[in-house]
C-alpha cells in the first residue's frame, strides 16, 4: 500500500479509525476511559477530512457507521455535523469552520498517552496519528488517569470577560409576576385556601380523574402559564398559612411589556378549576408521574412535547413529520403509555392513514428537514414546530392542518417555545440568534443577538418580559423582550446547555447542559444559588413544579430527578464550604426507567408531572 499519498485512500480512513476504536474499547479499565475520549474528536475530524477531500459518499458512510457510539453525548453536534454535505461547507458553517481552526482540550494522564502514541506508531496508523497531531491538544498530567467527572474543560467561549458580564448583570430587571392573574384573582376570593385544606388523598384523585376527562375534552390549557406561576408562589403559601398571617415573601407585581391576548371566559373557567383542584407538592409529598414512552422510532425521533393537560404527546422526527398522539383517543388505562412507531399494528390505533390503514396518531408534513423542536400552545389548540429546513411551521390541532410557515432564521432552528400566554414565541437557531416572534406577523418582533455560538435552547420568564437562551458557548443570557437587549449573562457552566427552566414565581432560573450539571440561578444578582450534581449524562429538560417547590429533571442516563429547590435556594454561608453533602440532600428522589433517556418534562396545572422519552436499544 502507498504510504506517501494517504489522502488518495478514503477507505483507510475507515480502517484506522475501526482499529483504533477497537484498541480503545479493550483497554485495560484503568486507562479505557481517557483512550475513549480521544475517539470523538478523531470521528469528527476523519469526517470533516473526508468532506474537505469531496469523498462525500465515503463521509456519509463513515459518519453513518460509526455515529452511535457518540450519539448519546454529543447528538446536537452530530445534528450539526450531518449538514456538512460539502467542502464549502466547511467553511460556511460556523460550528464546523471553528471545529477545523481550534485544538481541542483533553486531559489524559502520561501513561494513556505513551500507550496511545506507542499504538498509533506500531500499526503505521499515519492518518489518525496526523489528525491527533493536528487536532488535539492534549493536557497531560503525571500519575493516574483522573476522575471522569473532573474531564470538564474550562469555560473558553463567553464572549466577553467576566468584568464585562458583571457590568451587564448590573442592570435592573423587574423579574416579579403579572399583575392581575388568574391565580392572584383566586387566590385573594380565597380559593386557593380551601383548596389546600383538602385532604392531599382526595386532591390526587381529582387530578386523575380531571386529567382524564379533560383529556378527552382536548386539553384545554389556560393562556396564561405565568399566571400559574404566580399562583405558585401564593398557593405554596396559602397551604401552611392563613393569607392574614402571609409572612412568606410574595413576588411583586409587573405590568406586562407585550400586549396580552384575551382569554375567553371558558378557558379562563377551565383554568381556575384547575387552581382549586391543583395538589401541593413538597419534599414531603412528591408529585405522581406519568410517562409516555415511544418504541419502533428506530432512532428518528429527534424531540418531544406534552400538552399542559398531557392529554396530547407530540413527537418531531428526523423524516420531516410531526405526530400527534391523542391519549384520550389511545384509551390509555396506566399512567405508562407506549406510544407506537410507524410500522406497528397496535390494537390501540384509531386514526386511519391515507391508504386506510390504521395508525394511532395524526400526521403532520410539511418541513422539508428533520424537526427539532415542539410547542403546544398554552390551551392545546395550537403547536409550533421547528426544524433543520430554517423554518417554524403553526399547525392547528384543532384542524389538523398548517396554518403559517415563519421564516427568517438562516440556519436550522434547534428550539421553539410558546410563551406562557400564547400568541407569542420565540426561537433558537444555529445562526447565533434567538428571535420573538408573534402568532399573527411573518417577520419576528426582535432578534436577540450576542452569543457566540449555536442558541440551542429558550424560555420565557413568568411575566413574559424576559426570555432566557442557553448556548454552545456554554453561558445562558436574559434577554429583555420589549428593547431587544441582553440584561443578565450567567457564566458557570463547561459544556452546552440543553435546557432551561424558569421557577414559577419568577424569581429563579434553573438551566442543565451536557454533562449533566443543573445549576439554579438568582435572576436579580446573576449569580448561580446552587449546582443540583447527581445526573451522569446530558440533561435535556427541566420542569419546576407549579408552587416551585420542587424542580424535575430528565436525563439521557434514563432517570427522571427530583430536586428539592427550597433548601437548594436557601443555603447558609457554611453550608456552601460543605457543598457535597448539601448537594446529597437537595435531591428528594431518583426515578430509573428501564432503557428510556428522557426527552421531555412538564408539570399540569394540577402538578401532575408528564414525561415522555424513546425506548433505546439495550445494550
Amino acid at each position: 500500500m502507498d504510504f506517501s499519498r494517504p489522502e488518495d485512500t478514503p477507505a483507510r480512513y475507515n480502517d484506522e479509525y475501526s482499529k483504533l476504536r477497537s484498541w480503545a474499547h479493550s483497554s485495560l479499565d484503568l486507562y479505557k476511559p481517557e483512550l475513549l475520549r480521544v475517539l470523538y474528536p478523531v470521528f469528527v475530524h476523519c469526517y470533516m477530512d473526508l468532506v474537505s477531500k469531496g469523498h462525500i459518499q465515503e463521509a456519509r458512510t463513515f459518519f453513518n457507521t460509526f455515529r452511535e457510539d457518540h450519539e448519546m453525548m454529543h447528538s446536537r453536534d452530530l445534528q450539526k455535523l450531518e449538514g456538512v454535505l460539502s467542502p464549502s461547507h466547511l467553511e460556511e458553517m460556523e460550528f464546523a469552520h471553528t471545529l477545523r481552526q481550534s485544538k481541542v482540550n483533553i486531559k489524559i494522564c502520561q501513561y494513556s498517552n505513551e500507550l496511545l502514541m506507542q499504538y498509533l506508531r506500531n500499526t503505521k496508523s499515519t492518518m489518525m496519528l496526523g489528525i491527533v497531531n493536528e487536532h488535539i491538544n492534549f493536557q497531560v498530567s503525571p500519575g493516574q488517569p483522573c476522575p471522569i467527572s473532573d474531564d470538564s474543560e474550562v469555560v473558553t467561549l463567553i464572549g466577553s470577560n467576566q468584568d464585562a458580564a458583571n457590568q451587564i448583570n448590573k442592570k435592573e430587571i423587574h423579574w416579579g409576576l403579572l399583575e392581575d392573574s388568574l391565580e392572584e384573582r383566586l387566590e385573594k376570593a380565597g380559593g386557593l385556601l380551601s383548596d389546600s385544606e383538602k385532604t392531599e388523598g382526595e386532591a390526587k384523585e381529582g387530578d386523575q380523574d380531571e386529567t382524564k376527562k379533560r383529556s378527552i375534552e382536548g386539553g384545554k390549557q389556560g393562556a396564561s402559564v405565568k399566571k400559574l406561576k404566580k399562583d405558585k408562589a401564593a398557593s405554596a403559601t396559602a397551604k401552611v398559612v392563613r393569607p392574614e398571617a402571609n409572612t412568606a415573601p410574595i413576588a411583586p407585581r409587573v405590568k406586562s411589556e407585550l400586549p396580552l391576548p384575551v382569554i375567553s371566559t371558558e378557558v379562563e373557567q377551565s383554568i381556575l378549576e384547575d387552581l382549586r383542584n391543583r395538589v401541593q407538592l413538597s419534599s414531603a409529598a412528591l408529585p405522581s408521574v406519568s410517562f409516555y414512552t415511544f418504541i419502533n422510532t428506530r432512532n428518528g425521533l429527534n424531540c418531544s412535547s406534552i400538552s399542559q393537560d398531557g392529554s396530547l404527546v407530540a413527537g418531531g422526527f428526523s423524516d420531516s413529520s410531526l405526530k400527534i398522539w391523542d391519549m384520550a383517543k389511545l384509551g390509555q388505562q396506566s399512567s405508562n403509555s407506549v406510544l407506537q412507531g410507524e410500522n406497528d399494528t397496535a390494537p390501540s390505533e384509531h386514526v386511519l392513514g391515507p391508504n386506510g390503514v390504521k395508525r394511532s396518531y395524526t400526521l403532520f408534513q410539511g418541513h422539508s428537514g428533520p424537526v427539532y423542536s415542539a410547542t403546544f400552545s398554552p390551551i392545546g389548540d395550537f403547536i409550533l414546530s421547528s426544524s433543520a429546513d430554517t423554518t417554524i411551521r403553526l399547525w392547528s390541532t384543532k384542524l389538523n392542518a398548517n396554518l403559517v410557515c415563519y421564516k427568517g432564521h438562516n440556519y436550522p432552528v434547534w428550539d421553539v417555545q410558546f410563551s406562557p400566554v400564547g400568541h407569542y414565541f420565540a426561537s433558537a437557531s444555529h445562526d447565533r440568534t434567538a428571535r420573538i416572534w408573534s402568532m399573527d406577523r411573518i417577520q419576528p418582533l426582535r432578534i436577540m443577538a450576542g452569543h457566540l455560538s449555536d442558541v440551542d435552547c429558550v424560555q420565557w420568564h413568568a411575566n413574559c418580559n424576559y426570555i432566557a437562551t442557553g448556548s454552545s458557548d456554554k453561558t445562558v443570557r436574559l434577554w429583555d423582550v420589549q428593547s431587544g437587549e441582553c440584561v443578565r449573562i450567567f457564566i458557570g457552566h463547561r459544556s452546552m446547555i440543553l435546557s432551561l427552566a424558569m421557577s414559577p414565581d419568577g424569581r429563579y432560573m434553573a438551566s442543565a447542559d451536557e454533562d449533566g450539571t443543573i445549576m439554579m440561578w438568582d435572576l436579580s444578582s446573576g449569580r448561580c444559588v446552587s449546582p443540583l450534581m447527581g445526573h451522569n449524562s446530558c440533561v435535556w429538560t427541566l420542569a419546576f413544579s407549579c408552587e416551585g417547590s420542587l424542580l424535575a429533571s430528565g436525563s439521557a442516563d434514563c432517570t427522571v430527578k427530583l430536586w428539592d429547590v427550597t433548601t437548594s435556594t436557601k443555603v447558609t454561608r457554611a453550608e456552601e464550604g460543605k457543598s457535597g453533602s448539601a448537594n446529597r440532600l437537595r435531591s428528594l428522589k431518583t426515578l430509573p426507567t428501564k432503557s428510556t433517556p428522557v426527552y421531555t418534562l412538564r408539570f399540569s396545572r394540577r402538578n401532575l408531572l408528564f414525561a415522555a422519552g424513546v425506548l433505546s436499544k439495550i445494550v
